[in-house]
């Protein structure tokens, strides 16, 4: 893997436990498309949104059974991921299958596409 998009996702993985949407605004591209684990569909601006929502918070986390597809100007990331958050003042986890698509646009990595599906 490209170190510049090591960090790139790097970067998205520790701005969305830290909630730093000024990181992830410049990390997810303007498209950006995200479609959730109850098939909800959010965009750029939707998905920056919710890590404002009260007490809002992601545990951190680390991608298993990754699964990495590289290209000079494109990637598939994605994994197996053991999720926790906080929303509502109630503790949530669930098991995900998540994978995104990443783009080198303008000499940057930015995520276009993430797919989040549960694990039963």
């Amino acid at each position: 893997m490209p170190p510049d998009l090591a960090k790139a996702i790097d970067d998205y993985d520790r701005a969305q436990v830290r909630n730093d949407t000024e990181t992830l605004a410049r990390l997810v591209d303007d498209d950006y498309i995200l479609v959730n684990s109850d098939a909800s569909v959010e965009n750029k601006q939707q998905f920056l949104a919710d890590f404002h929502l009260p007490g809002f918070k992601i545990d951190p986390y680390a991608l298993q059974e990754r699964i990495q597809k590289v290209w000079s100007d494109g990637a598939v990331i994605g994994g197996l991921l053991h999720l926790g958050w906080t929303q509502d003042g109630r503790h949530q986890t669930r098991t995900l299958r998540v994978s995104y698509v990443w783009a080198k646009r303008d000499g940057r990595w930015r995520a276009t596409y993430g797919q989040v599906t549960r694990v039963p």
